[in-house]
């Protein structure tokens, strides 16, 4: 894929992550492509400190990753023994405590959380794999266009242990418990075609055409009024669990304020 964002200057470039921001649309880029934007501790505490400088002008931002795959998952240097340098192996966190571990994969988690902001809409990119971390940030991501070459798979499972990158309520409201349980018990590839049909994907293109089909939806996202689309995410996201009378009056509540706001009435 080509850098979009490649003429702007970085507001963040380090440990495989970049942050670019033009006006109302930011783009996060994870530039490790010669290992296929492997991930490791580092990268999310790049990715989460991307979300923390975002300025509130952004309205719009895309997930990218450079190279062939958009994100392979974790940097297999992390199941060694010696693991990653100046980071703590899988053993050292499974002697820490309750309360230590429970922290420790919080922390991770924070790199997976702020995409779905109710200020911002988010969008992922992805071409070639996307396997377990990798496809669980594409999941952060509000929306996903994919190359026709994706290759989605959690695999945590097959490794014996279990997706807790924020990925298990994302793919189960996006494709069902079923069919989530299928995808992570068994490991396997999911690919454009049938993103697209169980919804994982909103659209698939040709890879040539991913950044284009991508600038194209920020376009049309940041066409209407920012807090129109801020009132209908929220209310989007609330009405899973919001009961079918509870979403109305939500609704009513939403409407009042936009109405009120528009009119210069004060509540």
């Amino acid at each position: 894929m080509a850098s979009p964002d490649q003429d702007l200057a970085p507001v963040l470039d380090k440990d495989g992550v970049r942050l670019t921001v033009d006006d109302a649309l930011a783009t996060v880029t994870l530039t490790n492509p010669a290992k296929r934007n492997a991930q490791s501790p580092a990268l999310w505490r790049a990715l989460t400190e991307a979300g923390r400088l975002l300025p509130g002008s952004v309205r719009v931002v895309v997930l990218r990753g450079e190279g062939r795959s958009f994100s392979a998952g974790l940097d297999r240097q992390m199941f060694t023994p010696e693991g990653i340098p100046g980071e703590p192996t899988f053993t050292d966190l499974a002697r820490r405590d309750d309360a230590g571990l429970d922290a420790a994969i919080a922390e991770f988690q924070e790199a997976f959380t702020w995409w779905r902001r109710s200020d911002i809409v988010s969008v992922a990119a992805v071409q070639g794999h996307a396997i377990g971390a990798g496809f669980q940030l594409a999941l952060a991501c509000d929306l996903r266009v994919v190359a026709d070459d994706v290759q989605f798979a959690m695999r945590e499972t097959s490794l014996g242990i279990v997706p807790d990158l924020t990925g298990t309520h994302p793919l189960v409201g996006l494709v069902g418990y079923a069919r989530a349980l299928e995808i992570c018990a068994t490991g396997r590839f999911v690919g454009a075609e049938e993103s697209v049909t169980s919804g994982l994907a909103n659209l698939a293109v040709p890879g040539s055409q991913l950044d284009e089909a991508v600038r194209d939806l920020a376009v049309a996202l940041l066409a209407a009024p920012r807090d129109a689309v801020v009132e209908t995410k929220a209310l989007l996201r609330g009405a899973v669990d919001r009961t079918y009378d509870e979403q109305r009056a939500a609704e009513r509540a939403a409407q009042a304020r936009r109405l009120r706001d528009l009119a210069g009435v004060g509540e």
